[in-house]
């Protein structure tokens, strides 16, 4: 599992050097246009164009490319307060602990506790599914406990499937009303959930 995560670092840092080699003034301008496509959708987070803005939004937060107002974001994208870039916020399972992450600087965007749409559903989703990840991270002894964890890993990777699609179709939509856009996890790669995996 730490050499599949090692991997994926080393190719996620591969994609960004196309970013990181680009001028700050033509890193915005991709990043305001790409905004500009972005808004008013509900985005799985596997989806390409999505992907691509997660890299740039990295790159140019290391090098403040917001903070320098080479541009104007657009006008419907108001400023995330934790880091003062445009509010592209992303619902994931961290949601108990993190509610609404920012896709620029990975803070929280928007605290749970300020949500007033669906937070009590909100909360009921994230311990559901936290509940069930945790199977991906059992110690020893739960695995012995278990009995056969194959059997209860798999039962917990059904479960995932079931409540990410829930997140997708149910909760993130009541949540995008108040936003320019917004981003949803769609895959979890310790229990081996794909986003093909994760119905529409």
């Amino acid at each position: 599992m730490d050499e599949q995560l090692d991997a994926a670092g080393r190719l996620w840092d591969h994609h960004i050097s196309v970013f990181r080699r680009w001028d700050d003034l033509t890193l915005a301008r991709w990043m305001s246009q790409t905004l500009s496509q972005l808004q008013g959708g509900l985005w799985r987070m596997s989806h390409p164009l999505v992907g691509a803005y997660r890299l740039a939004a990295q790159a140019g937060h290391e090098r403040d490319v917001w903070q320098k107002r080479l541009l104007d974001p657009p006008p419907d994208y108001s400023l995330a307060e934790c880091c003062r870039s445009p509010l592209l916020a992303m619902a994931t399972r961290d949601v108990l602990e993190q509610g609404l992450i920012c896709v620029h600087c990975n803070g929280t965007a928007l605290p749970l506790s300020g949500l007033t749409e669906n937070k009590v559903a909100l909360e009921s989703w994230g311990n559901a599914y936290a509940s069930v990840h945790h199977v991906a991270h059992w110690e020893e002894e739960e695995k012995a406990q278990a009995g056969d964890y194959d059997q209860a890993f798999e039962h917990a990777a059904s479960e995932a499937e079931r409540l990410l699609a829930k997140l997708g179709n149910e909760l993130a939509p009541q949540l995008v009303d108040g936003l320019p856009a917004l981003l949803w996890e769609d895959q979890d790669e310790c229990l081996q959930v794909r986003p093909e995996d994760v119905p529409l």
